[in-house]
This record gives structure tokens, sequence and C-alpha cells, in this order.
């Protein structure tokens, strides 16, 4: 057991924020914890980490526990470039090999069989077994399998002082995946990541060690990585078996439960109070009316649970269909100050698509739903009776100085006040917010308003550029189910994967300045990205067809000639043909080579444990320098296969 709790509370300026939570950390959990802003989740980790003290209850932390924690924004300054910094993590590791070096030659200085032999020789064999628990001889591949994996391969000699907030924080979880510590306690760790970030680090968590708990609102992330959910409400915490999907699931029924036991007593008690009312004055049933009485008093009563605040209500509506083709775009091109986004891109839209634009930062997603909404650019075409509604992230279309109120109503002026009212109420703007300006209002009130306008609009085409930004979990969700009733077209821009899984079924990846669609579902999409190179080498060599419901392969949409000059590409000659077949026997020949390397390290290591290895320093000697000559093969033989796959 790493941590626990039993009945902690804790609270500031005399008010409770937490009360009677007990809970278990152990080797090896994944714990997802949520709650709304303010319900304690910060305090509670700041509990674990020791910053603060509780009130009463005991929380018990494992003697020399290692906890790393990654804040929100928790980035640091270094004078170290990139790589230095990371390497700064395994300093106890280079000392024991610089230590390991010096005791050889030491050794081969000193009498053999001398006691100063035998006390270096031990020291040598407790160096070499450090070492090899420690795997202390890659700690250079694993810096540049995380620093690779985040990101950071191209910035090796970067000084961090010049780095942006984000590159910082993604920088501070790659020394802490390095640290290796019991716990890992991350706040929000997928902000500030691309998706192909994205997929390695949750890949990379799920084979890792220690104990994770992460706070975080990217459900996909979460229904990925924990296997339980922790939720902080009303000042409890409640423990769920299961990833975030179950968590909605549990929590529903648990609900239910609750309140069907409340209700059942609550039914009870009044058929008691019933009797003792009607019977209390009687002189032939008074004994049993004393009874039910004395029953109802010693009762103990269920607490009515607390049901989840209403979540905002949207919907989405026009009154005009268009023609089936909504939206074409040919041979777009898309430059953003001297970077071309796009070059050449085409796709179409259909009428009821739900399309998802993804791709790295800067590919130009954001650009390329700005220019559409536009429809200035004659690259692109809107069909016949679209009606296109259109929101933006920064909700830069708000007024700052117009109150809540008259944002909406100064828009559909013909409207009552009633009808305005209701519509901002739906989207969980209360009555004391109607006279606030927007510019008061914070992150997330801003978001409801700006889809309440943009409900408004009746667009039969929506058009959205991260739109669950400072969304809570409820919201997004409620967001989610609005746009999944709509029969409309959908072309959205978001980071939510769980938003464009419970939505898209078409994908536009925009990649190396290209437009490349996916017919089919998110998960599809994302299996397709996920598969091994050699799988993706197999496949790319055959002709493929596009499918509304499958991804067998991704298609770049070109105007006809390209298309004619991509179907010739799959044309092999016979030199290309033998040079693929020289490749895999190639491959295949470095496989072998490599296993049986690393078959003689894994013997080299036992014999390195054997004392009558490490009593012969000939023999000890000899071993190590196989050891290292193995190191350098493999390490080349590693390359070369990288190059070929």
């Amino acid at each position: 057991m790493l941590i626990s709790s039993e009945n902690v509370r804790f609270g500031f300026n005399g008010g409770t924020l937490l009360e009677d939570v007990c809970f278990a950390v152990n080797e090896g959990d994944r714990i997802g914890l949520i709650g709304a802003n303010g319900e304690g989740k910060t305090t509670l980790i700041r509990l674990l980490l020791g910053e603060l003290d509780v009130e009463s209850g005991v929380l018990f932390r494992k003697n020399g526990i290692r906890i790393g924690y990654l804040a929100q924004n928790g980035g640091y300054d270094s004078a170290n470039t990139v790589f230095e910094e990371m390497r700064d993590v395994f300093a106890a590791d280079i000392r024991a090999i610089d230590a390991l070096r010096e005791t050889e030659e030491k050794i081969s200085r000193v009498e053999e069989n001398s006691e100063e032999y035998r006390a270096l020789s031990a020291k040598y064999e407790s160096l070499n077994r450090q070492i090899a628990a420690r795997d202390s001889y890659n700690f250079e591949v694993r810096i540049r399998t995380v620093l690779g994996g985040m990101g950071f391969d191209k910035v090796y000699d970067q000084p961090i002082h010049t780095m942006s907030g984000g590159e910082k924080t993604r920088l501070k979880l790659c020394r802490l995946l390095l640290e290796d510590p019991e716990l890992l306690i991350l706040d929000e760790p997928t902000n500030h990541l691309d998706m192909k970030t994205l997929f390695w680090l949750e890949e990379y968590l799920s084979t890792y060690k220690g104990a994770i708990l992460t706070v975080s609102h990217d459900r996909y992330f979460l229904d990925k990585i924990v296997r339980q959910i922790y939720e902080i409400e009303n000042k409890k915490l409640s423990v769920f078996k299961g990833n975030y999907t179950k968590y909605k699931v549990l929590k529903a029924e648990k609900t239910a439960h609750l309140l069907k036991e409340y209700e059942k007593q609550q039914e009870e008690r009044a058929h008691m109070q019933d009797y003792v009312d009607r019977n209390l004055v009687r002189a032939s049933t008074t004994k049993m009316a004393q009874s039910r009485r004395l029953a109802l008093e010693k009762m103990e009563l269920i607490e009515k649970p607390l049901l989840p605040p209403t979540p905002p209500r949207f919907a989405f509506s026009y009154t005009e269909k268009p023609y089936e083709k909504v939206l074409e775009v040919a041979n777009l091109r898309l430059v953003a100050g001297d970077k071309v986004l796009l070059s050449n891109a085409s796709f179409t839209l259909m009428r009821s698509e739900k399309c998802a634009i993804v791709g790295d930062n800067g590919t130009g997603k954001s650009t390329l739903v700005k220019e559409i909404a536009k429809n200035k650019n004659a690259a692109i075409r809107l069909g016949r009776f679209v009606r296109l509604a259109c929101y933006d992230q920064e909700n830069a279309n708000l007024d700052p100085n117009n109150t809540v109120l008259n944002e909406l109503w100064g828009r559909h002026v013909l409207w009552d006040q009633t009808r305005v009212r209701n519509i901002l109420a739906q989207a969980k703007l209360e009555a004391e917010d109607m006279d606030k300006q927007v510019r008061m209002l914070s992150g997330g009130e801003r978001a409801k308003l700006a889809l309440a306008v943009f409900e408004c609009e009746g667009g039969n085409v929506l058009v959205l550029d991260e739109p669950t930004n400072h969304l809570d979990l409820p919201a997004r969700e409620s967001l989610e189910a609005a746009l999944k009733e709509f029969d409309g077209t959908v072309l959205f821009v978001s980071h939510d994967r769980y938003f464009i899984r419970a939505l898209a079924g078409k994908i536009l990846e925009l990649e190396n300045g290209e437009a490349i669609e996916f017919k089919g579902s998110y998960d599809e999409y994302t299996a397709y990205k996920t598969k091994p190179k050699e799988d993706e080498t197999k496949r790319a060599a055959l002709p493929q067809k596009t499918s509304v419901h499958h991804v067998p392969a991704p298609s770049v949409l070109e105007n006809s000639d390209e298309n004619s000059k991509q179907k010739n590409s799959y044309y092999r000659t016979k030199e290309d043909r033998a040079a693929e077949a020289k490749r895999r026997t190639r491959i295949k020949k470095i496989e072998d080579e490599i296993a049986a390397l690393e078959a003689e390290d894994a013997q080299l290591n036992t014999d390195l444990a054997d004392p009558a290895v490490t009593g012969n320093f000939t023999l000890l000697t000899k071993k190590c320098n196989r050891l290292d000559e193995i190191k350098t093969l493999l390490d080349s033989l590693y390359e070369e296969y990288e190059t070929l796959i």
C-alpha cells in the first residue's frame, strides 16, 4: 500500500471542503480523480503530497515513497539543454558506470588474489549488480524514447528557458516519466499534446510499473488509462471500479438505487405516521400506535441523495434542407504568413455527414474552418440552400460590452423577452446573469452564451472550432447529445477525442500540407493510425477502395490528374520488386542477429552474477568487454532496422 486515508476531514476558514474521505492507493493502481471545479481535487492532491495537514482522521503515506507530480501548468526553467536536463535524472547511473570503469582499471594494476584485489573484485561485483538491476547502460535509449515520443526528438540542444509554457509542461512530464516514481500524480496531462503524442503517452502509461492518479477532463484518456474513478462531490469521495464510461453507468445505478431506498423509507414512514395519527387516541389501539411511534423515532433516516445538477440543454434545428452536396473544396491553397498549411487540398461534405478535422498542432485546422466560414475563397463552394452557422473557439463574435440578455436578444429583436430568457436559462445562464456584461463572464459561462447564440442561428450546416473548450463534463456531454440528435451536417475541430468518437462518421486529417479523408468512425481511424509500420507498408503497396463504413487505407483527395498519377504509382518495376525482396531479406537477417545478440547479452549478465566468474579477473574482464561489444552492435543493428522498416 502506498497511501491510505481513513475518515479524513479538511477545510478552510472554518468551512469543510472534504469530509470522511476514505480510500487506498496500492502499487500499480490506475485512478482517475474527477469532480466539478471547487470540489477539492487540488486540495486532495496537496494532502497526498504532504503540502497540507489533515484536520482529523488518518492519512498514511508509505515511508520514503517517491511521488512525481505534474501540475496543470507545471513547466520549469533551467539553463540546461533538453538532453542535459533529462540526463541529469540518471546521474546515479552515470556515476555507477564511471565507478565500475575506475574499479576495473584499479583491478588491472593490483596483484591477483591479494587483499586489495579481493576488495576491488567485491566492489566490482556490487557495482555490476547495481547497474544490471537499474539497466543503467540503456539510460540514453530511455531518454531518446521518451523525448521522441513527446515530440522533442529534434530539439535536444535547445536551452529549456527559451521554450514556451506548453513545451516546458511537456518537458516536465518527460522528466517525471524518466524518474519513474512509485506514484505518478498528473493534473490535466493531455493539455498541450497533439494526437500523435497522446497516442504515444497512452501507450507508455499502459506499461508504467508504478501507480497513477490523474485529474483529467479528457474522457477518452480516462477510458484508456484508468481502472478506478475517484469522484469528489458534496465534500464526499466515492470510489467506482472501472474507467470513465463504466463510472457513468455505475453512478447512474447508484443514484437510482439510493433514490429508490429513500422513497421506499419515506413511504413506509408515511404509512406508520398515518397509523399513529389514526389510532393513538383509541383505547384499543393506543399501545400499538405508541409502539409504531417509538419505531419511527428510532428509525435511522436515509438521507435523500443529492441529484446531479441539471446540465445545460442545447437543441439545433433548421427550416430549409440543402441539396445533397453541401460543401466542395477543390485545389485549396492555404497560407499563414510564410507557411503553406495546405496545398491543392480537395474534399467534399455531403448532407447529414458529421466530419471531424484532426491533425497535429499548426497544421491549419482552425485556419481551414475560418476560411470556410468566410466563404470568400473561390476554391470553397457551398451547396444550394446551405445556411452556415459557425462557432468560434475564442467567442470573438460576442460583444464584451453587451449584457448577456441583449447579446442574444439584439440578434432576434422580434422575439419576446420570455423566449430569449428561456433559451439562456436552458444554457444554464441564470436570472442573475442576464444583466452582466459579457466581459464579466467566466470562460465556461461565455462558452455557453456563445453556444446559445450559435443554436439560434438555425444553420443546416454547423461549423465548430473547439466547441468543448471551457465546458465542464456535463456540458460537453449535453452538447454531444444535441449534435448527435441534429440531422443536418456538422464539420468540427476538436482535441476532445471522446467528443470526436461520439459524433464523427468521417475524419479529415490535415498532414504535410494535404487533406486526407478517412471514411469511417474515429475508432477505425485510430486503429489504422496505430497499426505497425510493416503492416502499413504492405497495405500501401496495394490499391484500396474507400468505404463509407470502413477505413482500409487513407485516400488523399486531389484533382483528377493527381488521382490518375496515384493509380499508376501502384505499378512496380522488376528493379523495384528486387529491391523490395532484398530489403525484406535484410530485415529478417537483422531480426535474427538481434535475437542472437540479446540472448548472448542475457547469458553474460547471468554469468556476471556467478562468483566463479567475479573471482576470476581475466574471465570477468573478457565478459564485460564482450557486453560492451554487444551493446555497440545492437545500437548499430537497431539504427539500420529503423531505416529499413
